[in-house]
């Protein structure tokens, strides 16, 4: 028997290889606290788990997904409603928004709609590691674009070689950035959008983090003049309001892109729970204050992390997005020595950089999306046995 080779490219994915390191060090009887995974623990609202109670007792919604290719018009209405409210941004439920379950399946998807075989798709690097393989699968090559900490972890579009633009058909963007926590400006969306279009290159904002910024702007992609011309926008209510479990999300921007990954989808799945849409519309329309209580209990959560990391001898400025922190290493480590030094030494995990790029060396990513006791035991141990660093 034999697997397709296309798999072959594609490296163990990163969080299930820190899931089975934590399962194994647990095993040794070791009381492991992971700063790795960035998964909510705080719960979901409650109103939001008694519209899916509400709506999964009813038995019209046990058949197959209402309008199973784009996901429910009520819920699709209540994203429109949503970005209107949030970002000033305009969208036509029918036309230029389709449900997800979670804005990972519409990286995947868009891949598969918009990319040919052969194709150069753009990347940032580092970045989320879930684009590559989309791309791989979609028959197309990933192109890394260089994102370094002094250009504020954006990509430098003008030094993109022009032959590689040209050969270019997609990019594949974050902001809020998962890795670097940095966020975009006004003038590096428009930038972006005037790249794109000079180029005819199908812009992918992967954007699942748009609420998390810390005293900056909440920006959307389609915020930006002409964002509809060339790209889409993923979302995601796994972030803003504790829903990672429950898989929904949305692409929304242009019309052509929207439908082929809605083309694709109908042709995949059968659509998200009925119930599990009720509930995301409840979320949509009346729980903006919840998000802004956990965007409160994030900064609270950074601020301690980063006055035990200056105990220790750092000294830097994090971006201002994302419940992650992007963490230089000390002098003489490589992102994954340090890791499993922590490991060894105070029994926390953190994601190796490295594993986002070639460009992710030399930082690792600390999340925030821990128990306040467990985040507080966590930093204890760090300041009780770890020494003060030196770095370069």
């Amino acid at each position: 028997m034999h697997t397709a080779q296309r798999l072959e490219k594609v490296p163990p994915y990163l969080f299930m290889t820190l899931r089975n390191k934590i399962k194994e060090a647990r095993k040794r009887g070791i009381d492991v606290i992971s700063l790795a995974i960035g998964d909510p623990v705080d719960p979901t609202p409650e109103r939001v788990v008694a519209a899916l109670a509400k709506a999964a007792a009813d038995p019209l919604n046990h058949r197959y997904p209402t309008d199973e290719e784009w996901g429910m018009t009520a819920f699709r209405e209540a994203v429109a409603r949503w970005y209107g409210r949030r970002y000033g941004v305009k969208l036509d439920p029918a036309k230029e928004i389709v449900a997800l379950i979670g804005s990972k399946e519409g990286c995947h998807h868009f891949a598969l709609g918009v990319v040919n075989s052969g194709d150069t798709v753009l990347v940032t690097d580092p970045g989320y590691p879930g684009y590559k393989p989309s791309i791989w699968f979609a028959g197309a090559e990933p192109y890394p674009v260089p994102m370094l900490a002094e250009n504020g972890f954006l990509p430098m579009l003008s030094e993109i070689p022009s032959d590689v633009a040209r050969k270019a058909t997609a990019f594949y963007l974050n902001y809020p950035n998962n890795p670097t926590g940095a966020v975009a400006t006004r003038g590096f969306l428009s930038e972006l959008v005037a790249f794109a279009k000079s180029y005819d290159i199908a812009i992918c904002y992967d954007n699942p983090y748009s609420e998390v910024v810390f005293g900056v702007e909440r920006l959307s992609f389609l915020s930006a003049a002409g964002a509809k011309d060339v790209g889409v926008e993923l979302n995601s209510l796994s972030k803003p309001f504790n829903m990672t479990g429950w898989r929904i999300g949305m692409a929304c921007g242009n019309p052509d892109i929207v439908g082929a990954i809605a083309k694709v989808k109908s042709n995949t799945d059968s659509g998200i729970f009925n119930a599990i849409q009720y509930a995301g519309i409840e979320a949509l329309d009346h729980c903006d204050d919840f998000t802004d209580k956990m965007v409160g209990i994030y900064r609270v959560r950074r601020e301690k992390v980063l006055a035990a990391l200056m105990h220790l001898g750092w000294r830097y400025v994090p971006p201002k997005g994302t419940f992650y922190l992007w963490v230089p290493v000390p002098k003489g480590y490589t992102s994954s020595e340090f890791c499993e030094y922590l490991l060894e030494r105070c029994a926390v995990v953190c994601a190796p950089g490295a594993a986002y790029g070639v460009n992710g060396e030399g930082y690792i990513r600390l999340s925030l999306t821990v128990e306040e006791k467990r985040l507080e035991e966590a930093l204890q141990r760090m300041r009780e046995k770890l020494p003060k660093f030196e770095f370069a």
